[in-house]
C-alpha cells in the first residue's frame, strides 16, 4: 500500500522531498538583506516589496528548547489525537535566522544547547483519506541517518 503524503503548507519547504535536497523556503529582502522564514513579499524590517526566494541552510544550531507535555487547545491545533510529547526548540541557522521548530527528540535529557541539528520532514497527522501530513523539524545529528552517511 503505498501512503500518499503532502506538506502541512505549500512554500515552507522544497517538494516532493526526491525533487530536490529538502531545505526551508525563505525570504531575503533586496533593500536592507533581512532573511525571513516563511518566506515573505514584503520586508518586515524596511516595508519593501523586493524580495527574492532563499532557500535555507539545512543545518543549524540548537538555540534554546522546551518540551510540549500536553495536547495544545484545538483549535488551532488539529493534529493526532492520541498526542504524545514533543520538543520545540529555535535552530540557529548561521548567518541567516533563527527557526522555530519541532525536534525529533522528545527527551530533554538528550538535547543540548548548541548541539548540531538537521532539517528533516516528520509525520503531523492522516487525514481522513489516508492522506499522511508532513511537517519540518531538526533532528540532532546524532541521531540522523542523514547525517550518518555524511560523515561516512
Amino acid at each position: 500500500m503505498t501512503t500518499t503524503q503532502r506538506p502541512v503548507a505549500e512554500g515552507l519547504f522544497t517538494w516532493p522531498p526526491a525533487a530536490a535536497p529538502l531545505r526551508l523556503i525563505g525570504s531575503e529582502c533586496r533593500v536592507c538583506g533581512l532573511v525571513s522564514f516563511p518566506a515573505a513579499a514584503t520586508c518586515v524590517r524596511c516595508a519593501s516589496d523586493e524580495s527574492k526566494e532563499r532557500l535555507l541552510a539545512d543545518r543549524g544550531t540548537l538555540w534554546t528548547y522546551t518540551t510540549q507535555n500536553f495536547r495544545p487547545p484545538s483549535p488551532p491545533y488539529d493534529g493526532p489525537e492520541a498526542f504524545e510529547p514533543y520538543a520545540v526548540g529555535y535552530i540557529e541557522l548561521p548567518g541567516e535566522l533563527l527557526i522555530e521548530a519541532r525536534l525529533t527528540e522528545p527527551d530533554p535529557d538528550k538535547l543540548r544547547i548548541g548541539q548540531t541539528m538537521l532539517l528533516t520532514l516528520v509525520p503531523y497527522t492522516v487525514r481522513d483519506d489516508g492522506t499522511e501530513i508532513v511537517t519540518f523539524a531538526f533532528a540532532p545529528v546524532e541521531e540522523s541517518t542523514h547525517a550518518e552517511q555524511e560523515a561516512s
